[in-house]
């Protein structure tokens, strides 16, 4: 079989839909190595390096037009690559499918990771969500298939975008392997000196928005006197500045680290020291980093509803993400008993086994050939 994918986000994006699809792509090529993998990318240029089983052919855009052209070759015109190279199947890998897709005579299935912008409209720009919108629409309708990262999803795309719940399957994703790696001692100390970390500490790992929601994390510190450092990793926005103001105003007892542009490779360290990992976001489309945490054998706390009893199972604590007597109760349940913090390790192990990498790549699979056969 011939399979074809939109692999722009593989080769551009260092974290979110380009960790996905690097993920996706590796473990098909490990375990169904019989097909034919074709990944269509504006460029191949000063692209983020990857390895995949096998040898994969890279599509870049022919002709001058094309090239010159790349973001209209991606959305408008590549079906016609793909009629051309004899494509079975297409996966658009990150939410949308070239507008006409509808001329490529193989079958065609997308990836909807979220739909954040349309649950909770304020926090994006109109245009952005316009654009969304379309494209993503688009891609859900035209698609023979529709897979969601999560039931949570899948509800959004029904409640949403009115489409068929018997169009979409929901074949969840894994994190990098990295993080099921053990981190040497040597290791942990370069990076406690690198970015000068206390012994003692929570970890949470994400962009540093109001929808992340760290800082009611912050202010459970503040109220609840709890004496455990806090890392909050991630990129920096307008939302920074607040959460400065705030520990500025009233310090917590313990400190507050902000850690920026930290590369993949030091994150599973940084996790594996941590006495525990909170994400207290208000609303995911999966939630990587509680997988993440729970393959560094990490304590989750994590908020009730979304997708989040999904990634975090009975292994993870919840909390209401909008009451800090909530963050501050089972911080100190978890923080103060080991032997829960045992148990959430262990029962960790337990639930990742529906997210290792075989169950995936079969997962996928399956749906490719549901749709090749119907």
């Amino acid at each position: 079989m011939k399979i074809g994918f939109d692999a722009k986000r593989a080769f551009f994006n260092h974290s979110g839909l380009g960790n996905y699809s690097r993920n996706m792509l590796q473990l098909l090529a490990q375990h169904y190595p019989e097909h034919q993998y074709h990944l269509y990318t504006p460029s191949n240029q000063d692209t983020i390096s990857f390895e995949l089983q096998g040898a994969p052919i890279i599509k870049t855009p022919q002709g001058w037009t094309n090239r010159k052209l790349k973001s209209l070759w991606r959305s408008l015109w590549m079906a016609k690559d793909l009629q051309r190279d004899g494509i079975d199947l297409f996966h658009g890998l990150s939410n949308q499918l070239p507008k006409n897709i509808g001329k490529f005579k193989g079958k065609s299935v997308v990836t909807i990771h979220d739909l954040i912008f349309l649950r909770y409209p304020t926090l994006y720009k109109k245009a952005d969500r316009m654009i969304d919108t379309r494209k993503f629409r688009h891609a859900a309708q035209a698609a023979n298939r529709v897979i969601a990262v999560s039931k949570q999803t899948k509800a959004d795309l029904i409640d949403f975008m009115h489409i068929p719940a018997e169009k979409i399957s929901v074949v969840y994703q894994n994190c990098h392997s990295s993080f099921s790696k053990l981190v040497s001692k040597e290791e942990k100390t370069q990076l406690s000196t690198t970015y000068h970390l206390p012994q003692n500490y929570m970890l949470s790992v994400g962009t540093i928005e109001a929808r992340k929601n760290i800082g009611i994390v912050i202010e459970a510190l503040q109220k609840g006197a709890i004496d455990m450092p806090l890392v909050v990793v991630g990129s920096p926005t307008p939302y920074l500045d607040s959460l400065k103001a705030s520990i500025a105003q009233n310090p917590p007892k313990a400190p507050v680290i902000f850690l920026h542009n930290v590369p993949l490779k030091h994150l599973p360290g940084l996790y594996q020291m941590a006495q525990l990992f909170v994400y207290p976001s208000i609303f995911e489309g999966f939630g990587i980093p509680i997988l993440e945490a729970l393959h560094s054998n990490t304590p989750v706390v994590t908020s009730q509803g979304s997708c989040f009893p999904e990634s975090g199972g009975n292994a993870a604590q919840y909390i209401d993400p909008h009451n800090v007597e909530s963050v501050i109760d089972v911080l100190n349940k978890v923080l103060n008993d080991n032997a829960l913090q045992k148990q959430m390790i262990a029962l960790g192990q337990q639930h990742l086994q529906q997210f290792m990498g075989d169950k995936l790549a079969q997962d996928l699979m399956q749906v490719y050939q549901y749709v090749l056969n119907n």
